[in-house]
């Protein structure tokens, strides 16, 4: 499949930790030379270029002489403070080479969850845009705990990219695209070279989830995919191990393009479909499914089931009865009360709760389907 980079307005490119250093020598400097001059060939051409790049605690790390070892949380946040440093200036220094102005922005998960601290996020990175400076995104990693954490830059460069309209989102990896089945593993494995959306099966050739010590990974990249495509956003997976990866891209070399959604959620809704970690889980109906596909609320009587806990206003997936997602939605029931009126029709909520509640567990204006929900003759 050809794909012309040219032709889109705003692409968001993600860089893995390997592309950019190496653990031994440091900063992979022609390598950052060859893209920023790629980057600069595409800007030139009128489109705008976000960069989220991952990094800061592999060269910190080497900077500071601490091996390959597994390093303790407090190792990591210190080998962070010194790589981002390092990696701004070596950003700011490739980039300049082109007259290009570049601005750091680094974000924790809750700069993208929290609705203020998102729109904030927004705000800044597009004037970055308007006065023509290329951002570079990572995670602040300084103050980053497991608990709070995107965990990989793949899910975050979807989550910015969908914040910021972007039309395209390029994952450069030491993969070349989606295979039926993990290619290291799998001689047999096959190359997928368009994927026209997500689906449970597409889902199964991840593989397993990465190891403990991973921050990435097939498995990311499809949620990064997930998030991106819903709000319609295309998404690209290529190799960045070869120089001028961006122009490789164009020049035809092999990568896996992922479709945008046909009918993607906008504005505000796009928030809710990117929320990374739902607070609980519905499972509804056949019949709620239907409902929520033509567009309708979601109502007590089509929930089967209620998982987790969670406050009036959270975000929650919504599921089918194979577990499958449907939506996402803020739900307008604490737990407690979405577990008693499960399954109740309209007119029994007030007896059951002992006042007047709202008729909707999820109001279809605050509700994102899924890509993968949509029935193919949508497409």
């Amino acid at each position: 499949m050809n794909v012309a980079l040219s032709s889109h307005r705003r692409i968001t490119v993600k860089i893995g930790s390997a592309l950019l250093v190496d653990r031994e020598k440091g900063l992979k400097r022609d390598w950052l030379i060859s893209l920023t001059d790629d980057i600069a060939a595409l800007a030139a051409g009128g489109a705008e270029i976000l960069v989220v790049s991952s990094g800061a605690i592999a060269l910190g790390r080497t900077i500071l002489g601490l091996g390959k070892r597994v390093l303790k949380l407090e190792e990591s946040q210190a080998a962070a403070a010194v790589g981002q440093i390092a990696l701004a200036s070596a950003w700011s220094e490739a980039l300049g080479r082109h007259g290009l102005r570049s601005g750091q922005i680094l974000l924790t998960l809750g700069d993208t969850e929290e609705r203020r601290r998102y729109l904030n996020g927004r705000a800044t990175i597009s004037k970055l845009l308007e006065f023509k400076a290329v951002p570079v995104i990572n995670e602040n990693d300084t103050v980053a705990t497991t608990e709070i954490r995107y965990g990989d830059n793949d899910r975050l460069a979807a989550r910015v990219g969908t914040m910021m309209g972007a039309d395209l989102l390029v994952l450069l990896s030491d993969i070349d695209g989606l295979y039926t089945a993990p290619p290291a593993r799998d001689p047999n494995a096959a190359f997928i070279p368009v994927v026209e959306r997500i689906t449970p099966e597409i889902d199964a050739m991840a593989g397993a989830a990465a190891s403990e010590f991973s921050r990435g990974g097939m498995r990311t990249k499809l949620d990064a995919g997930k998030i991106a495509t819903t709000a319609g956003t295309a998404m690209i997976i290529a190799s960045g191990t070869r120089l001028h990866p961006l122009a490789a891209i164009d020049a035809g070399e092999r990568f896996t393009y992922f479709r945008p959604s046909a009918h993607p959620v906008k504005g505000y809704k796009t928030w809710i479909a990117g929320q990374l970690e739902p607070a609980g889980r519905l499972t509804i109906d056949a019949g709620a499914v239907r409902a929520l596909l033509s567009g309708k609320s979601l109502l007590p009587a089509g929930v089967t089931l209620v998982s987790g806990t969670f406050s009036r206003g959270d975000t929650v997936a919504v599921l089918d009865a194979a577990g499958r997602e449907v939506a996402r939605g803020l739900v307008a029931y604490d737990s407690g009360d979405a577990v008693r009126i499960a399954g109740l029709k309209s007119g029994e909520i007030a007896e059951r709760l002992g006042y007047e509640a709202r008729a909707a567990m999820i109001h279809r204006d605050d509700l994102a389907i899924s890509s993968a929900a949509q029935p193919d003759e949508t497409r």
